[in-house]
């Protein structure tokens, strides 16, 4: 099996290559984050063409979640219990059974800065995430990925005193994130397709993809039952490159 996770930042503005990239990679399973659409405007009959069934969770906006799946998607959750919103619950998790394992595309809230409400909202809704893995992880394998908005360590950012006293980065945050882990869930590490370090973000502004100054917040968890079938793991730089990419790179596992 091959999955994959990817935010994809617009799945409007991405189809194309997002096509393209499903038709060169063939994953299995796909966990997109950032779709910007509304519930039922997500192009299903696209990417049916190419083998995959589609649950989506999508508001129209900034946020929503997908799963795509051509080894099977049964057992669709949309959201989580005890999910807090800001005010409201948002389109940031779906989750389904799909070749016997329990994916979960999950969309993080960004924090804005340390000082914002969202901070506050982003920090329990991580909280009410672990929560939720919990009965998941009793039921059978388990893989949690996607745009966590967080760098786990200092590692995962190109220079780390440029983020100090941003959001990311921050202990709250990354003991969130080790809280999780304590679960039993491990970070698959992923290689760099080619060369520098695997970041999986690289803001658009004054070159920072070609300088690779980045930050590695797309990642992959997954119990001890995934994690000894994983032979590979990478971040597929080249779908960040060309006219038009997201400005992040999808993070591709295979699996025995």
């Amino acid at each position: 099996m091959r999955f994959a996770t990817w935010n994809v930042n617009s799945v409007k503005a991405r189809l194309p290559r997002l096509l393209d990239w499903l038709g060169s990679t063939a994953p299995d399973v796909v966990c997109l984050q950032e779709t910007k659409l509304a519930q039922d405007a997500f192009p299903v009959d696209e990417v049916a063409a190419l083998g995959y069934a589609t649950a989506h969770h999508g508001q129209g906006r900034w946020n929503g979640v997908a799963l795509l799946s051509r080894v099977g998607l049964d057992d669709v959750r949309r959201g989580f219990d005890g999910e807090p919103g800001f005010p409201e619950p948002e389109a940031r998790a779906v989750s389904a059974l799909c070749g016997g394992i329990r994916f979960t595309s999950v969309y993080v809230p960004n924090g804005r800065t340390p000082e914002d409400p969202h901070y506050t909202y982003k920090l329990r809704w991580l909280a009410a995430l672990r929560d939720s893995v919990v009965s998941d992880l009793a039921a059978g394998p388990v893989v949690v990925a996607g745009d966590y908005n967080v760098a786990p360590t200092d590692e995962d950012v190109w220079d780390p005193a440029m983020f100090a006293g941003s959001t990311h980065v921050t202990p709250p945050e990354r003991e969130a994130l080790a809280a999780l882990r304590a679960l039993g869930l491990d970070d698959v590490p992923a290689r760099p397709l080619k060369g520098d370090r695997p970041f999986t973000y690289w803001d658009y502004r004054a070159g920072m993809f070609h300088q690779n100054k980045g930050m590695r917040i797309d990642l992959v968890y997954a119990d001890s039952a995934v994690r000894d079938r994983v032979t590979d793991a990478y971040v597929d730089r080249e779908a960040r490159k060309g006219k038009g990419p997201s400005d992040h790179a999808p993070v591709i596992v295979d699996l025995s």
